[in-house]
């Protein structure tokens, strides 16, 4: 796992709690930045995904 991955899934659980608390308080502004957060979350772990492919790649490539 690499720092991207880490942090996005902290950002998707965050955001997913943030949104979840807007629901149950009815604060849709929360829920708007709970879901928003969860988007950055998720980008930013597809992001350290696809480093981790790239790395796993070139150290195949490394060793052939």
């Amino acid at each position: 796992m690499n720092v991207n991955q880490i942090k996005g899934a902290v950002k998707d659980a965050a955001g997913k709690v943030q949104r979840k608390t807007g629901e149950a308080v009815g604060s849709t502004s929360q829920e708007v930045k709970g879901a928003t957060r969860q988007v950055v979350g998720k980008s930013q772990k597809a992001l350290g995904d696809a480093q981790e492919a790239v790395r796993d790649a070139a150290e195949r490539n490394r060793q052939s």
